[in-house]
């Protein structure tokens, strides 16, 4: 069995990404399966363990990362966040292409961990277009919106280290075009 594609899809926060993948994981011939991250923050009503998140102490995350266990990691909120090696590699082994869709910090630790993912980046056609889609939303403070809007202007600075570049002006045809990228990168696998 050919081993699946390690895949990392990232983007500054409100370019639309969990819109996009949504749409691109309908694709049943990409065999895409998304991974689970590890987390120590306490499961929310209806999640899962295992199906969410795999929910772990704060004990045994520092052991994961001090084990090398984990293809990145990162703090957000007084909890830690991480994506499993050994689960990603179990799912590749499988011959199922595994999405990340991650931070930029993680995206870069992974990119390091390993170079052959295949490393997508999700643009939006402005700045100006940003700022809209975040404003659309009307569910944060004008100092969030902001805070957002500078962290996504020093996020844009990363889009050269990645392999492919997507703008989303339209869900569907961003969508299209990733799903387009993974297909011929499973050709050359």
């Amino acid at each position: 069995m050919k081993k699946g594609l390690l895949i990392v899809v990232s983007g500054p926060s409100g370019v639309g990404k969990s819109t996009v993948r949504e749409e691109y994981m309908k694709d049943a011939s990409l065999n895409l399966t998304y991974s689970i991250s590890m987390t120590t923050r306490k499961p929310r009503n209806g999640e899962q363990d295992g199906v969410d998140y795999f929910f772990v102490t704060k004990k045994r995350f520092k052991e994961a990362v001090k084990n090398g266990e984990l293809l990145e990691h990162a703090t957000f909120v007084n909890n830690y966040y991480g994506t499993p090696k050994a689960y990603v590699d179990k799912l590749r082994e499988e011959g199922k292409n595994v999405i990340l869709e991650i931070e930029i910090d993680g995206a870069m630790q992974v990119m390091e961990k390993c170079p052959d993912c295949l490393s997508i980046f999700i643009v939006p056609p402005s700045m100006e277009a940003l700022e809209a889609r975040i404003r659309g939303r009307k569910s944060e403070a004008e100092d969030v919106i902001q805070e957002r809007l500078e962290k996504a202007r020093k996020e844009m600075t990363f889009v050269d280290r990645y392999k492919y570049t997507v703008v989303n002006h339209d869900i569907k045809q961003a969508a299209d075009e990733i799903a387009s990228i993974i297909k011929d990168h499973m050709k050359d696998a």
